[in-house]
């Protein structure tokens, strides 16, 4: 049996239609492209972290020459459930307090569960993701949507309190009281110039957890005050 074989229902009729939406492309050749992206065997997972810089980098740019809305238009096919019309989110995964020493814990506004793509105000959940410098495991995604029945006076408030247990929020975009607020509960804010994916970011920090990590990160991870000032004496030269 080969590895296509192995592919569920499902996930073999989507990158069948998403084939389709690509010119010169049948199921055979997206199958490759996407095994370079994500390896063996294809998961819901896997698809869910492919974003349109992967997908046209894949085995040496074969799809570098496809129109960027072509190539989108296949990602939301291959991320949508075809019975559904929902768009897949990526499994949670069991975690426990004190399972990954060195870790921590940060937030990311997203709107497609894939990329960091809202604004603190108006993003439609946040991606609670447990990070060490080898592990990362998704433990959570809040909603930000308002329980009926409850009054919220303050919906930026309402949304900090959502991620209190986390140390670090990565936002596209936030105003300044809302910013504050998130500070105020010992949250540090990132902002990003742009829309990047979370699977993306998840690698940059965890090369800086490996690394030296700033003394603000340090202090987060549990790292001692003397071993802290020798972080901060490494990336001051």
């Amino acid at each position: 049996m080969s590895s296509q074989d192995t592919l569920s229902r499902e996930l073999a009729l989507r990158i069948g239609l998403a084939a389709r939406a690509l010119p010169d492309t049948d199921a055979k050749r997206l199958f490759n492209v996407l095994t370079h992206c994500v390896g063996l065997p294809i998961t819901e997972d896997k698809l869910g972290s492919i974003n349109l810089k992967t997908l046209k980098k894949a085995q040496e740019g074969e799809f570098s020459d496809i129109d960027d809305a072509l190539l989108k238009t296949a990602l939301h096919i291959l991320k949508t459930n075809v019975e559904t019309g929902e768009a897949l989110k990526p499994a949670i995964d069991a975690y426990s307090e004190g399972d990954m020493p060195g870790s921590i814990r940060i937030a990311c506004a997203s709107n497609d569960a894939i990329n960091i793509d809202g604004h603190f105000g108006s993003c439609s959940q946040f991606m609670i993701y447990q990070v060490s410098a080898d592990e990362a495991r998704l433990i959570g995604i809040r909603s930000t949507d308002i329980p009926d029945g409850l009054e919220v006076d303050d919906k930026n408030l309402f949304r900090a309190e959502l991620i209190e247990d986390c140390q670090v929020l990565y936002i596209a975009s936030v105003g300044g009281p809302a910013a504050a607020k998130i500070v105020k509960l010992g949250i540090h804010p990132i902002k990003l110039a742009g829309i990047e994916s979370i699977a993306g970011i998840i690698g940059q920090l965890q090369i800086v957890i490996a690394g030296a990590p700033p003394p603000w990160l340090a202090k987060v991870m549990g790292v001692e005050a003397r071993d802290r000032f020798r972080f901060e004496r490494e990336a001051t030269g």
